[in-house]
């Protein structure tokens, strides 16, 4: 990966800002027939913004759903959360669709591109949905497939690439935007050992340059090896936070 499509290095400074997540008592129940299930019990945390954050735990720990809290994707039972130092509870509903849309990248393991398009077009898209003109999508998209060393394999599209390269595009199309945040759920797990560990070493290098923060929801020991921000989850509760520094 040779571009830097226009990142800064984030000094030490900024890697001490506010925190770009915080829940305050968030809880979180689904109704499964006739059973309440609590997948989050009062979490109370806080995450740093222009970290490398690793969140882990078991299945069913409840850590794709406070992903998902995160991500704006769901809302909590009861609880405050804020992501970006916006209360997602004051957003109406298309508000809140706007605020993702604008704020977050998302990435998952079974990469979640659209099939019948090119690579070039899978992270375009992102661009038009927020409105971005011509001159500047082209732009912005031949840079971030520079980045993630994919320049050359634009016009493919995903059934024509690698499972490693399909994840670089979903990389790329997560980046694309300019996020203040990218959650990923699993990013490596549909890869090899070897090609995990690229995918892992491109979102470090690009989030080391960049201000923005990487959230995973992880199992994987290599990922976790990466970790600036430890959040291990069980049985719906937060039981540890290690800081790497």
């Amino acid at each position: 990966m040779t571009a830097n499509v226009g990142f800064q290095e984030v000094s030490a400074a900024a890697s001490a800002a506010a925190a770009v997540v915080r829940f305050s008592a968030v809880a979180k129940t689904y109704r499964s027939g006739a059973v309440d299930v609590a997948a989050l019990k009062g979490i109370s945390l806080e995450i740093p913004s222009h970290r490398f954050s690793v969140v882990i735990g078991a299945s069913g720990s409840g850590k794709t759903t406070l992903l998902n809290l995160v991500g704006c994707i769901d809302t909590p039972t009861s609880g405050t959360v804020e992501v970006c130092g916006q209360n997602i509870g004051d957003l109406a509903d298309d508000d809140v669709s706007d605020f993702r849309a604008r704020n977050i990248g998302f990435i998952f393991q079974t990469f979640s591109l659209v099939p019948v398009l090119s690579a070039y077009e899978n992270v375009e898209y992102p661009l038009l949905l927020v409105g971005m003109d011509a001159q500047e999508r082209r732009r912005r998209t031949l840079e971030m497939l520079e980045a993630v060393g994919l320049g050359g394999q634009a016009a493919r599209r995903p059934n024509e690439l690698s499972g490693g390269q399909r994840q670089r595009v979903a990389i790329a199309r997560a980046l694309v935007k300019g996020p203040q945040l990218v959650l990923a759920d699993e990013p490596t797990a549909n890869l090899d050992s070897a090609t995990g560990a690229s995918i892992i070493e491109l979102m470090r290098h690009v989030q080391a340059q960049s201000r923005t923060t990487f959230i995973f929801a992880t199992h994987d020991p290599q990922l976790m090896s990466y970790a600036d921000e430890t959040y291990a989850i069980r049985d719906g509760e937060l039981v540890d936070h290690r800081s790497a520094r």
